[in-house]
């Protein structure tokens, strides 16, 4: 994972900036537009990448092909004045976000607008930045969604699961981030790769789906 080529690095540089910024900027101005202003007060109403990198999100997109960046602070309370389903749309709004951004740089490669050249030198071709920048922004969508806190899916399987479920999800909330190390490294060590076998498969169908691939 470590052994990237200096294209590789400056793409996920750039993809992280933006990326990272658009997915909490969106939960924030959705926050925001429900009647919550946490995240205005906390200066997280913005794209200024220094708002919302975190330091080991970071480097862990950068050389593992996935993180995360500073969690947007949000009063639930606020947002359930406003409406049942908002903390929902907040949670979405992320996630969406990278979908978004997956669609626009897909365009050009779809129309034959950017033809597809490999990186070669120092610096990445048109083609390698827009293939990295949507194969992240699509992996950041699919793990955001994933039920378990403290990841948006959990929020958003709450609204959805029947009340059951949804009590489920709350009793394993403490654990959630040990249950997501688990699967991403320790399943992995001792050969049971759920997250592999899952999300793999998707990440590459809705890849190939955006930049027309059969």
């Amino acid at each position: 994972m470590l052994n990237l080529s200096p294209a590789t690095l400056i793409s996920r540089i750039i993809t992280l900036l933006i990326a990272f910024s658009f997915h909490e900027f969106a939960h924030a101005f959705t926050a925001n537009a429900f009647g919550d202003d946490t995240p205005r007060m906390n200066g997280r109403l913005t794209l200024n990448p220094t708002a919302h990198l975190d330091l080991v999100g970071t480097l862990m997109l950068l050389f593992a092909g996935f993180g995360w960046a500073k969690p947007v602070p949000v009063n639930p309370y606020n947002l359930r004045r406003r409406s049942p389903s908002a903390l929902m749309w907040v949670s979405l709004a992320g996630p969406l976000s990278n979908l978004l951004l997956a669609l626009i740089a897909a365009i050009p490669l779809r129309a034959g607008v950017v033809k597809f050249t490999a990186s070669g030198g120092l610096f990445p071709t048109l083609s390698s930045f827009l293939i990295e920048f949507i194969i992240i922004n699509l992996a950041l969508m699919l793990f955001n969604l994933i039920p378990v806190a403290p990841l948006d899916g959990e929020k958003i399987a709450q609204y959805f699961f029947p009340p059951s479920w949804a009590r489920f999800l709350d009793q394993i909330r403490p654990y959630g981030p040990i249950i997501l190390m688990a699967v991403l490294f320790l399943g992995p060590a001792i050969g049971i790769d759920i997250f592999g076998l899952v999300f793999t498969p998707v990440l590459s169908k809705l890849f190939n789906l955006l930049i027309g691939i059969s």
